[in-house]
């Protein structure tokens, strides 16, 4: 007996039915899905600490002074960063009625709902900060773009994570640290928790207590003979 002879309309019909039903069921179709991005590392598989030392600190600073034409700002940035444990928001926040420049102190007002706070200005951070509104007097931002803007979040990084490229740290660096350090640093000097958590604008003493663990002085004399 002759082959039944399937319609083309019926053939096409049937195949289109079959890939329907593999997508349903979950099967692989011949298609190719799309990768997905890669995930971002975690923080400890970058670098073993998330803080700079002083020494490593000043070395930022020079570097960033070297970057380009706008080495004096980037160099601050970096300085007021570290002595103010400023996060990226606050510092781009920052505006020049904030700075009193006949006390030498600076208002800190935090992010994420943390207590404001006022700051002693340093003479170097004071001469710096005057160059600074000489450089750029038509902006209510201490840190201004060309256009006399704030600064975006992204400059911030790229200048802060070039200097370090450029300072031969054997880690990548990015802003956060520079609070982070401040922190550090006070905890070593024997600065008492409460009050580390009020220069740094902390809400809860739990975020204080991070620098405090790590202060080496606690332990001074464990590891004598």
């Amino acid at each position: 007996m002759a082959g039944r002879i399937v319609p083309a309309s019926f053939s096409a019909k049937s195949k289109k039915t079959k890939n329907f039903e593999k997508k349903k069921s979950g099967k692989k179709t011949s298609k190719k899905k799309t990768g997905l991005p890669p995930t971002k590392p975690m923080n400890s598989q970058v670098r073993s600490r998330e803080y700079l030392t002083p020494a490593e600190i000043r070395r930022v600073r020079e570097k960033a002074k070297k970057l380009g034409r706008h080495g004096f700002r980037d160099e601050l940035i970096i300085m007021m960063m570290y002595r103010h444990g400023l996060r990226v928001g606050e510092l781009i926040n920052l505006k020049w009625d904030q700075v009193d420049f006949t006390r030498s102190r600076l208002h800190v007002n935090r992010l994420k709902n943390g207590d404001p706070s006022i700051h002693q200005i340093e003479g170097d951070e004071l001469r710096a900060l005057r160059k600074l509104k000489r450089d750029y007097p038509e902006s209510d931002f201490v840190f201004t773009s060309e256009r006399l803007g704030p600064l975006s979040s992204r400059t911030i990084h790229n200048t802060i994570s070039q200097a370090g490229q450029e300072a031969n740290l054997k880690f990548p660096i990015h802003p956060h640290m520079m609070r982070h350090a401040r922190g550090h640093r006070l905890a070593n000097e024997g600065v008492d928790t409460r009050s580390i958590q009020a220069y740094l604008g902390h809400k809860s003493i739990l975020h204080t207590v991070i620098y405090t663990k790590l202060n080496a002085n606690r332990f001074k004399g464990f590891s004598k003979d």
